[in-house]
């Protein structure tokens, strides 16, 4: 299953970042950010500060650190809209 995973891909880079959060809420969140990726695919750097907008954990309540937040967008990218180009 695609959502098992990408909650699954999200959990190893931080458990924090579902912690007991609803999983439809999380999946809502990736699904906005593949609204950025298809508005946005040649920006990274703006894909990434959406991405630490959208997903924050109790030890992270503001941002990510720019490394987490890349591997977050590439689980979203990969498991919610691999589709869609992002360079």
């Amino acid at each position: 299953m695609t959502q098992a995973a990408y909650i699954a891909d999200l959990k190893a880079i931080d458990p924090a970042i579902v912690g007991g959060k609803d999983e439809g809420r999380i999946v809502g969140r990736g699904r906005d950010q593949c609204s950025s990726i298809k508005s946005f695919p040649n920006n990274g750097a703006k894909l990434v500060d959406l991405t630490n907008k959208r997903f924050t954990a109790p030890n992270h309540p503001e941002v990510f650190e720019l490394v987490e937040a890349a591997r977050i967008l590439d689980v979203v990218h990969k498991r919610l809209c691999p589709t869609y180009p992002m360079g």
